[in-house]
């Protein structure tokens, strides 16, 4: 069969038009005038071994199909050439799986047009391709590369060890998910999984026995990847607000990664988030702005105003049963959270690493240098800075590491205060400040932990420390995404569409407003030592630098605790009508001695950021 160069990669119009020539004249049996181009074609290009293979069964052609061993010995030849030049494809295909896992930009580019120009417009080229545009923030053109790729033609599974739609769905899912549509991305990652049962049903689930491994290549018993898709139907359950059903998904996928820190920390997020609701209801947390008044009793003089109060957060929820059960339990949260931070390796550790240079396999390979913004592999990696594996993600680099570090620390810190264990919140919380490279929005969220616990442990005077709104100068949630290369080289970028990925409204968005939580809390705290009129001074500070409507019910309940105090009951009542501050309330009424009980408003911890996901992309190509 004659071989035809026209649908050749990396061949300019000239050799496209000399080719073209060639199979006309060899088609109308001209072998001679086809022997003419071939040999001009070959002058232009005498590294192409397909154009010695067509020289030889144009002249086997001429012979009147004589010359049998010549063309035997040639095509013998053409083939130590070809397996090489096939090797050279797919040794270029590997190096750019190897990048993108390494998150290097620069080296993954210049390998990008070795895969193109060896491969062309492949399904493996084009996938690896539209991986690269993802990490790059480049969604569109990630789909648009995708969409291109032509899967109808791949051998198949059986064949390959790889199920093509399988990895379609799945990228499809990731950069939906990156684009903040995450129904549609749970969507995809459900076409994923039917096209891996489909897989491997036809593998004979996996081959269980002895028996079924029979007549299926070695390469096929790798097909499945369950318990990759389970991962990332789990991580994208969470984020659409379903933490139960994402918890049944992570903790399927965590039978086989049990060894991923930031898989621990979802499914401990899973608990947290199937949980805060039930704290917030059932009178478990500070009633709402609408509902600070819980009932009326009585008439006329006798009238009284009964006021919702907080219950003792310090609550252990366990119903008897042991907390290494796998449910969606705070108690198991703090398991979860302890195998994530057993996982992660200590800061001795990663400096003796980075002392003696690689100790396994998981941690090989050149990274970036100690510049953060440095490319990983563009040369100027250092030998000492290691991966962290996290699979089925691509492994943690240490910056990242750290990252993982304060978010498990923070979580934990939430957990322990909901499970009543001050001191080991308290410790957590101090460990989260004490972290060298801390983001503002988990210093925030530090400083309110420690405070909280030292004031159920009746160390106001270190609370109030916590509390200064001088700490707060930044509430941005800095934490670097493990999928994103963070190297200087974005080359021809495209505008990067939105994440989707916003900030909680029950979370401040500005220091101002952190500051006002935070003196908020303060008066309570100085409530709690008889200190009354810091605590009005702190009321008065925090309303004004907040928007009425933004003012808290546990403010509400501090004015009137304080209008009470003061004696000036009906200004409480006033308060406790409008369900908002008054202007007299911000005045300085005479004291009052008389005794009366102490409020608990301190506000209820906030529930940590969730991290920015790795996701997994299933790419095998």
């Amino acid at each position: 069969v004659k071989h035809d160069n026209t649908s050749s990669p990396g061949i300019s119009d000239q050799e496209k038009a000399i080719a073209a020539n060639a199979l006309e004249a060899f088609t109308a049996g001209n072998y001679e005038e086809s022997l003419k181009h071939l040999g001009k074609l070959q002058e232009l290009n005498k590294e192409d071994y397909k154009i010695a293979l067509n020289k030889a069964i144009a002249e086997f052609y001429k012979s009147g199909q004589t010359t049998t061993c010549t063309l035997k010995q040639t095509l013998i030849k053409a083939e130590f050439i070809g397996m090489i030049e096939a090797a050279k494809s797919k040794m270029h295909q590997y190096k750019v799986r190897a990048y993108i896992q390494m998150k290097s930009s620069k080296a993954c580019k210049r390998e990008i047009k070795s895969v193109m120009n060896t491969a062309g417009n492949s399904a493996s080229s084009l996938f690896l391709k539209s991986n690269f545009e993802y990490l790059r923030g480049n969604y569109r053109k990630a789909v648009k590369l995708l969409n291109s790729s032509n899967i109808a033609e791949h051998p198949g599974a059986i064949k390959t060890g790889e199920c093509v739609r399988c990895m379609f769905w799945n990228n499809l899912g990731c950069i939906h998910f990156a684009m903040g549509k995450h129904n549609l991305g749970i969507f995809y990652f459900k076409k994923a999984l039917q096209e891996n049962d489909h897989t491997c049903a036809q593998l004979g689930d996996g081959g269980a026995t002895a028996k079924q491994f029979s007549g299926i290549p070695m390469c096929a018993l790798l097909a499945n990847k369950r318990y990759e898709l389970l991962y990332n139907c789990g991580i994208q359950l969470l984020h659409i607000g379903r933490p139960l059903a994402a918890f049944d998904c992570l903790m399927d996928a965590v039978q086989v990664y049990h060894s991923n820190p930031g898989l621990w920390l979802r499914l401990a997020e899973c608990c947290i988030a199937a949980n805060k609701g039930s704290l917030e209801q059932d009178n478990k947390g500070l009633p709402s702005k609408k509902g600070i008044v819980q009932a009326i009793v009585g008439q006329g003089y006798h009238r009284k105003i009964i006021l919702a109060s907080q219950s003792t957060q310090n609550t252990i929820y366990s119903d008897g049963q042991s907390a290494a059960i796998p449910v969606a339990s705070m108690e198991f949260a703090a398991i979860c959270l302890r195998n994530g931070l057993v996982l992660l390796p200590d800061h001795q550790q990663q400096e003796n690493k980075a002392e003696n240079g690689p100790k396994t396999p998981s941690q090989s390979g050149s990274t970036e240098s100690g510049s953060e913004n440095s490319d990983a592999c563009s040369g100027k990696g250092q030998e000492g800075d290691k991966f962290l594996s996290a699979a089925p993600s691509s492994p943690l680099r240490k910056q990242e590491v750290e990252n993982l570090r304060c978010s498990l620390l923070a979580c934990s810190a939430y957990v322990a205060l909901v499970l009543g264990d001050n001191l080991m919140a308290l410790n957590h919380a101090e460990k989260l400040l004490h972290q060298t490279k801390l983001s503002g929005s988990l210093k925030f969220l530090g400083h309110l932990y420690a405070a909280e616990a030292l004031i159920s442990l009746d160390r106001i005077s270190e609370a109030i420390g916590h509390l200064n709104p001088e700490n707060i100068t930044d509430v941005s949630m800095g934490v670097l995404s493990s999928e994103q290369d963070q190297g200087p080289d974005k080359g021809d970028l495209e505008p990067v569409e939105s994440s989707g990925k916003q900030t909680p409204l029950c979370y401040p968005s500005t220091v101002s407003s952190a500051r006002s939580i935070m003196l908020f809390n303060l008066g309570s705290a100085y409530c709690l030592r008889s200190e009354y009129e810091k605590a009005r001074k702190c009321l008065h500070q925090a309303a004004s630098m907040v928007n009425t409507k933004e003012i808290p019910p546990e403010a509400i309940l501090l004015a009137v605790y304080l209008e009470l105090q003061n004696g000036n009951t009906q200004l409480a009542l006033q308060i406790i009508k409008r369900n908002q501050l008054l202007p007299s309330v911000l005045q300085t009424p005479s004291p009052d001695t008389r005794k009366k009980p102490v409020p608990s408003s301190f506000q209820p911890v906030q529930p940590p950021i969730q991290m920015p996901s790795p996701f997994t992309t299933v790419q095998r190509k």
